[in-house]
């Protein structure tokens, strides 16, 4: 199996695309980019340098990935969501001058496994967005968002949990902290994050 590029795609000779991945009309991936397998780059998308991205991955039409941000497996870019990589961006210098790729130091956005983020949404960088999360279309990301946690609004903030099936998970009766997702029955254990300060992590009990 090989990758396949639509005709009016760029794709930079020393990108790597993974076997199954499409590339398709007026998307760009640029150098030193690297996809894995059963990708697909929608019409119009933007990859850029040295991008690191896994396998399974959908970035939907217009969506605009920044170096140097990392999506890990499964990943779900949503159309015209946008990866920042500057948090204070300008376009010159105090003295006036355009600003070049040594005046100032990137950061990236990074999305874990299974994550999904909405049509629309912002990823402000630096900020990580965690497993299987989910962030609402339109939503504004300007801090980590946990494993499985559910945000929406500007900026975002954690209105709920998900499941992997993407479902919002539901407190079992009787059972504090035990949740569940309606559509598969997976269930979910929350507990105190380690570090002590004070935020709420959740993990699959299986």
């Amino acid at each position: 199996m090989s990758h396949r590029i639509l005709p009016n795609a760029e794709v930079d000779p020393s990108a790597e695309l993974g076997d199954g991945t499409t590339v398709w009309g007026l998307a760009q991936v640029r150098e030193g980019a690297r996809l894995g397998a059963g990708c697909i780059v929608g019409r119009g998308a933007y990859v850029g340098a040295g991008v690191r991205i896994g396998d399974n991955v959908k970035l939907q039409n217009h969506a605009l990935v920044y170096e140097p941000a990392v999506l890990e497996d499964g990943v779900f870019v949503g159309p015209a969501v946008v990866l920042t990589n500057d948090r204070a961006p300008r376009s010159v210098t105090p003295d006036g001058t355009l600003k070049r790729a040594a005046d100032w130091e990137a950061a990236g956005v990074h999305v874990a496994e299974g994550a999904s983020l909405g049509a629309r949404s912002v990823c402000v960088a630096p900020v990580r967005v965690g497993r299987w999360a989910m962030v609402a279309a339109g939503a504004v990301v300007t801090r980590d968002v946990p494993d499985f946690g559910l945000v929406a609004g500007v900026p975002a903030r954690r209105i709920g949990w998900v499941g992997r099936a993407g479902a919002r998970l539901a407190e079992r009766p009787g059972e504090p902290g035990t949740w569940e997702c309606p559509e598969t029955g997976e269930r979910y254990i929350a507990s105190p994050a380690a570090d002590g300060s004070g935020a709420t992590v959740m993990a699959a009990t299986s």
